[in-house]
């Protein structure tokens, strides 16, 4: 009985020892894992300034170069329609034809009357060069002579006159050929033949319009105009060559670019914009008049501006953009800062930035303010852990 005693001690001392073999060797691994965390490796560019567009995209409406109503200046029936509807028309092309009759018949009498006067200023002509010597030998009195010349000068003076009625009625004859002002495309006729059309009319036979180049107007708001003269004004910008782009109404690029011709002088009472006007080669016709688009263009330079990675930029509850920097001591350190819009795969940041800052653009993910890091240059190979959890269970399963 005793002997049985002394091997059942024996076996508990063994499991004893077993169990506490086990629990040091949990221990160790788990210890071991935990001093492998280390500072996090985080990726950094240096920000420099640089000159950065201020591009400006606001909507827009088209509008021809030149319009020009076809109006009639005599009062007649149509006779004929010398053109196609929507075709290109050139200046001086008769376009209707206007019954010319009783304008031609004006014109007859009108060069009847300039002969019958021209008849007229002869023969007081002839009798004032007859009276003249007779005057001066006092063969009649010197009263006839003047009344001679009088009546010479009132013939010469009817001779004008009939010559300016006769170039009065040519002028109305040819205004019964009613011919295009301008170069353009001429929209549908308002009027058929066998209408009657008079000068005082109110509607035009026609409208043409001149669409190359094309006009674009450009709303822009009083505010913005005035903080970029203001930003101008101060340095902080400096102008550029107004060169305009445009995106059509399906969401395409026009191919063309054009600049700015004017802006207007004062402010939209109603809407609080300024109208800017831009030209545009169009020798494909594919602006029409009165189309909506939004035009792009780079009204000035900034030249204090920086260029961040988009990664690199997030935002707040509060919709801030924030960056991570490179502190001192190898600290994160979060920097709010102003970036309004974006270039291509950059961040435009105009505030908050200051040359030679480091922004961290990779490891993003595990870092916190005021973690402590070990920074590379962005692009450095990142080192991959796996989770914290992960290595400590690997330890176990070793150490069992």
């Amino acid at each position: 009985m005793s002997g049985f005693n002394v091997l059942r001690t024996a076996a508990l001392a063994a499991t004893v020892a077993l169990v506490a073999s086990c629990g040091s060797a949990d221990s160790e691994p788990k210890a071991k894992g935990k001093g492998q965390g280390g500072p996090i490796q985080v990726g950094y560019v240096v920000v420099q300034p640089t000159s950065v567009p201020v591009t400006t995209e606001l909507p827009g409406r088209t509008a021809a170069f030149e319009t020009s109503e076809v109006r009639p200046q005599v009062t007649g029936l149509i006779r004929r329609r010398l053109f196609t509807e929507g075709s290109l028309v050139r200046a001086g092309q008769t376009l209707y034809q206007i019954d010319p009759r009783v304008y031609q018949a004006s014109a007859n009498q009108a060069s009847a009357n300039v002969a019958s006067a021209a008849a007229t200023l002869e023969a007081a002509r002839i009798r004032a060069e007859r009276f003249r010597p007779l005057a001066e030998a006092e063969a009649v009195s010197r009263q006839d002579y003047t009344d001679a010349v009088a009546t010479q000068r009132q013939a010469a003076a009817t001779v004008a006159q009939s010559r300016a009625a006769l170039e009065t009625a040519r002028v109305n004859l040819s205004f019964t050929r009613v011919p295009a002002p301008i170069t353009g495309r001429i929209g549908r006729s308002l009027f058929t033949v066998g209408a009657l059309v008079s000068s005082t009319q109110a509607e035009p036979l026609a409208v043409i319009q001149r669409l190359d180049p094309m006009f674009v107007d450009i709303q822009q708001s009083s505010a913005s105009l005035l903080a970029l003269r203001r930003s101008l004004q101060q340095g902080e910008v400096a102008p550029a060559t107004a060169q305009v782009r445009l995106k059509l109404e399906d969401g395409s690029d026009y191919g063309y670019a054009g600049s700015v011709q004017f802006a207007e002088v004062t402010v939209d009472q109603t809407t609080g914009t300024v109208a800017l006007r831009a030209s545009f080669p169009n020798p494909q016709g594919v602006l029409l008049p009165g189309m909506f688009v939004r035009a792009s263009f780079t009204q000035a330079i900034n030249t204090q501006a920086f260029l961040v990675p988009q990664e690199a930029v997030t935002r707040d509850p509060r919709g801030s953009a924030t960056v991570q920097l490179v502190g001192p001591n190898n600290k994160a350190v979060l920097r709010t800062v102003t970036a309004a819009r974006a270039q291509g795969r950059f961040w435009v940041v105009t505030a908050g930035l200051k040359t030679g800052d480091r922004v961290i653009t990779q490891g993003l993910g595990r870092l916190r303010p005021d973690s402590t890091i070990r920074a590379v240059p962005a692009n450095t190979p990142q080192p991959v852990r796996a989770p914290q959890g992960e290595q400590g269970d690997a330890a176990t399963k070793k150490g069992g």
